[in-house]
């Protein structure tokens, strides 16, 4: 980390400014080599944190009028000194200060490489550090808000005090086993199990939030199945508030999956519209039926489309009888029309919660559809659910499901009796599981690897 990197900080395109970033020991002494203030000598003669109307300069050729501002590290992101110039947007007078200020010897910054000079100087631990790039990729507020209290230490918190706890729990326990000859009382097996039923208590209480913070981090995966014709397509189109899908009377018309994104109520949705589900001799429509197999098991919500004004087929029936056990909703759609579809069977399926009647074309029941998918996502928890400790990564439920299996080791051991040392050996691993999400506990490659997935400039 001793070298000076740089990188352009913003999108790439037609924009009023683009901001490039520099960080290293020497980012200030190069800015000074290029950059001219408007007054009176180089941006070092104005106070840090000052911005500062000047030109970026080649020799005597002004290559763009600009503001810049230099920070003196420690009280910087990356906790080294930095330079931040603001250019006008567009391709070409940002990649021309950029190729100035790599001839003049900065590198060139790796993916997430300033987040990662801020995480290996102790400014952020890696829990902080990813909830930046999640504060990038925010798709709703909601989901902003869980990315910045992450960043601002909600999680990290609650995790130092777990650790705290534990390391409690092996110091008690290491008396025992290092001076028995000592008058010193030792921690009792019942005081241990107890202490160990908190932690699972608070480790059971992350993950039950856990799927609350996914789905707000990358959206819900929703497929809109049934068979051709029922609305499918229509109900689309209504959610997006757009035309997106084709919508005819010829059964088949959609024989590939569309996806789009979209919002409800603070929750991102990756909504895909498949391909009927039925028997067909056309190959295209054939593979589209395929591909509906596939997102269906892989959705995390699923809805089910049936048509009012027919009978329920027996293709209906078998989809019924296989999201019984899955997150699902069912739709019984043109209700505008006589209804002589069985309800009493779908029943016999899925619970009345469950379904809803709607008549998608002229738009009834669709709220009613979006307040159900924002039950079943906060439970009837949303409110202060966002200011709670939520985790929201794959790889910080992974180590608390981790943690949670290891307590439950320790408490297994305690509850056998065996001895002290065996025991502090299973607390010493939820000690490390819960490390892995600050990063105390992780490997090096990993960490890269986290890091390689971050936007350049950030």
């Amino acid at each position: 980390m001793n070298d000076t990197i740089v990188a352009i900080g913003t999108p790439i395109g037609e924009s009023a400014i683009g901001i490039i970033r520099l960080s290293g020991e020497d980012s200030v002494d190069l800015a000074n080599r290029v950059f001219k203030p408007k007054v009176k000598g180089k941006l070092t003669d104005y106070p840090p944190k000052t911005m500062v109307y000047g030109h970026i300069v080649e020799g005597d050729t002004v290559i763009d009028e600009v503001l810049g501002v230099y920070m003196r590290g420690p009280k910087t992101y990356t906790r080294e000194d930095m330079v931040e110039i603001n250019c006008h947007g567009g391709i070409v007078p940002l990649n021309r200060v950029l190729a100035l200020l790599l001839s003049e010897g900065a590198r060139m910054a790796q993916p997430g490489e300033f987040t990662q000079r801020a995480f290996l100087s102790g400014r952020l631990d890696l829990a902080q550090a990813e909830a930046v790039m999640d504060m990038v990729s925010a798709k709703t507020p909601q989901g902003f808000d869980v990315a910045f209290n992450q960043l601002e230490g909600y999680l990290s918190k609650k995790v130092k005090q777990l650790r705290d706890r534990i390391t409690e729990i092996m110091a008690q326990i290491e008396v025992g086993i290092d001076y028995p000859e000592e008058d010193i009382t030792e921690i009792t097996y019942h005081e241990i199990d107890r202490l160990l039923d908190e932690v699972v208590q608070d480790l059971t209480r992350l993950l039950e939030n856990s799927q609350t913070g996914k789905v707000l981090r990358e959206g819900l995966q929703t497929v809109i199945v049934g068979k051709p014709n029922v609305g499918k397509s229509s109900l689309m189109n209504a959610l997006l508030r757009e035309s997106r899908a084709i919508v005819t009377d010829i059964p088949g018309t959609t024989r590939d999956i569309i996806e789009e994104h979209l919002n409800i109520r603070g929750i991102p949705l990756k909504i895909v519209d498949t391909a009927g589900i039925r028997e067909t001799e056309d190959i295209i429509e054939k593979i589209g039926v395929e591909r509906t197999k596939d997102y269906f098991n892989r959705a995390d919500l699923i809805i089910l489309v049936l048509s009012g004004a027919e009978t329920i087929t027996e293709e209906e029936m078998d989809i019924l009888e296989l999201i019984r056990e899955r997150n699902a909703l069912v739709l019984i759609n043109k209700t505008d029309l006589p209804l002589i579809i069985e309800e009493k069977r779908i029943l016999e399926k899925v619970p009345e919660d469950r379904l809803l009647k709607v008549s998608i074309t002229r738009e009834h029941g669709l709220d009613a559809l979006e307040d159900r998918i924002v039950d079943m996502v906060y439970g009837g928890r949303m409110k202060g659910l966002i200011q709670s400790p939520l985790i929201s990564n794959v790889r910080h439920i992974s180590a608390v499901e981790k943690a949670l299996r290891f307590a439950r080791d320790a408490k297994s051991s305690v509850l056998e009796g065996l001895p002290y040392d065996f025991v502090e050996v299973d607390i010493k691993n939820i000690y490390d599981a819960l490390g892995e999400i600050s990063g105390d506990t992780i490997e090096e490659d990993v960490i890269s690897k986290i890091f390689s997935n971050f936007c350049l400039g950030k």
